[in-house]
């Protein structure tokens, strides 16, 4: 209980801070926007590559993270079937299915591990299956479906080396797997500017909300009510089944996937959205919205597996 509000109260402390620098028109009228490049071109790639260049990838193979791995594809999934049969577009529809699966591992995540489940690590393998697999695949999409992506084939095939998150992701990745110690001269930095990441992202959220409309009733409710019953209860549902029925899981490993589902969609869906134009009403009303809703479905998760 503790830690679910813990951590839910530092995340609703710096929104509001952006909120009300928004309201006051501190940062101007491009505050929002400067805000959110800050954090896709250069704070979060930083902390992604710093993150993933001290971890170790050797959680990536565990049941846990299968069980996480596919209850990710189970709302995706279903997202993805209904917005191809309702025409939402390929924009919209890869923003809508995010918003149903990907989790708030980093900045809630870790304080709930560590105050619900007594464990930061236990974040880290849906950690690193968010930034080293569903990240790229995401923004490989919304970069191919753009407007302005219409050069040679072999651009296209390259598009993932050229996003700064896939980069920083890649780039973690490959020096972890090589054992290589980055210098302190060099990592220093990157961790300074990487901690940037989540305030900016926080900021650039609270600013978004100024004069917006009540979340879930605007023109795409359809798509905000769909990917938020999907990521509250469809995504810690199906992992519970997974993990109970297929995995055999029980006691504090079958809390673990089930908390870390039940996690709301993360904050940085709303920086891809503004990022490439496209579902920034659906990211920011979702995410909003699964945050509210997840505060009472982990502490019904926590009372019933804890």
């Amino acid at each position: 209980m503790q830690g679910v509000l813990t951590g839910f109260a530092v995340i609703a402390v710096v929104i509001g801070v952006g909120f009300v620098i928004g309201r006051r028109g501190y940062l101007g009228e491009h505050g929002r926007e400067v805000l959110t490049k800050l954090a896709f071109h250069v704070a979060s790639p930083a902390l992604l590559f710093t993150t993933l260049a001290e971890a170790d990838l050797s959680v990536i193979f565990s049941n846990r993270l299968l069980v996480t791995a596919l209850s990710t594809a189970a709302a995706a999934g279903v997202f993805v079937a209904v917005g191809v049969v309702r025409r939402w577009g390929v924009g919209r529809t890869t923003i809508g299915a995010l918003c149903s699966s990907y989790v708030n591992a980093g900045n809630l995540g870790i304080p709930i591990a560590v105050y619900v489940l007594g464990d930061a690590s236990l974040v880290a393998p849906v950690l690193l299956f968010q930034v080293i697999a569903l990240t790229p695949i995401a923004l490989t999409i919304l970069d191919l479906s753009g407007e302005d992506e219409k050069g040679p084939l072999w651009r296209r095939l390259i598009t993932p080396l050229r996003n700064p998150i896939a980069v920083g992701s890649l780039a973690g990745v490959a020096v972890s797997a090589s054992g290589l110690t980055v210098p302190g001269p060099i990592m220093d930095p990157l961790t300074l500017i990487g901690n940037m990441s989540v305030p900016a992202v926080l900021l650039a959220f609270g600013i978004s909300l100024c004069g917006s409309t009540v979340p879930g009733r605007g023109s795409d409710r359809h798509l905000v009510l769909l990917s938020v019953a999907l990521k509250s209860v469809g995504q810690p549902a199906t992992a519970w089944a997974l993990a109970a029925g297929v995995f055999g899981l029980r006691g504090a490993p079958l809390l673990d996937v089930v908390v870390t589902s039940a996690l709301p969609a993360a904050q940085n869906l709303f920086t891809y959205a503004s990022r490439y134009r496209v579902g920034e009403v659906l990211a920011r009303e979702s995410v909003l919205l699964s945050t509210v809703l997840s505060v009472p479905v982990l502490v019904v998760v926590a009372a019933l597996l804890g």
